[in-house]
């Protein structure tokens, strides 16, 4: 293995996001062209909430372990970008009220009501991820944030275009996220750049994120399996009203 330079190492991430980014995965192709059913975007907003959900609670495990005081503070505006700063701020907030208006009650959206079993897993298999690996790839484990600000225009114009039933309000979660990403990126490759300094290094940190795409490709799997064509869905998961 040889070192790569800070600009091939990029290149090597982006390669990552080039073959394995979900925006890839059949159902985002159908969920952007508009080929899915109201129950298929139902369920993949209410299964997306759970994964939001879960992005503080991996942040402030991340910011536990930081030593730095500039890249905790740095990585703390995630949790209020997420959290937001007082009741009824935020991406979770925004997010909540996407799944209200696709007929889902609030409370039943909290307690991940109807979830499928492998997004249960796949977030999970996430969190702790960040919890017990080396910090480098706990880090470089939120570099898909690179391939994000693209994929979310995409998403917003296709969804508005084909389904009566989202609106721009419903979808202002996408509204601050691409900005949000592209700071958060900076500090996050600016730490890998730095800590990956040798050629172990920068392939656990491609690996981290080669797991990170793996992650969000499951939980899509799982849509795709229980409500595409055909789909089965698992005992307990949402199930559209007749």
């Amino acid at each position: 293995m040889t070192l790569l330079s800070p600009e091939a190492l990029l290149d090597a991430l982006r390669e990552v996001g080039a073959r394995r980014y979900h925006d890839k995965h059949p159902f985002h192709l159908r969920l952007h062209a508009g080929r899915c059913s109201r129950t298929e975007v139902q369920a993949w907003a209410l299964n997306r909430y759970a994964y939001q959900a879960a992005i503080p609670r991996k942040d402030a495990s991340l910011i536990a372990r930081l030593d730095d005081p500039a890249l905790r503070r740095d990585w703390r505006q995630r949790l209020v970008d997420h959290d937001g700063g007082a009741d009824g701020e935020g991406g979770i907030e925004r997010w909540l009220r996407l799944c209200e208006s696709l007929g889902f009650a609030r409370a039943d959206v909290i307690a991940f009501k109807g979830v499928l079993p492998a997004t249960r897993f796949a977030v999970g298999a996430y969190i702790g991820f960040v919890r017990e690996r080396p910090l480098l790839e706990a880090v470089a484990s939120s570099l898909t944030e690179l391939f994000s600000p693209q994929v979310i225009k995409t998403r917003v114009a296709g969804m508005l275009a084909h389904y009566d039933f989202v609106s721009a309000e419903s979808l202002s979660y996408f509204t601050q996220r691409p900005q949000q990403a592209s700071r958060d990126v900076e500090s996050a490759l600016a730490y890998v750049t730095a800590h990956a300094v040798t050629p172990a290094d920068q392939q656990a940190v491609i690996a981290a994120l080669e797991f990170k795409c793996d992650v969000l490709w499951a939980m899509l799997d799982a849509l795709d399996h229980a409500y595409g064509e055909g789909g089965q869905t698992p005992p307990g998961a949402f199930r559209a009203a007749l």
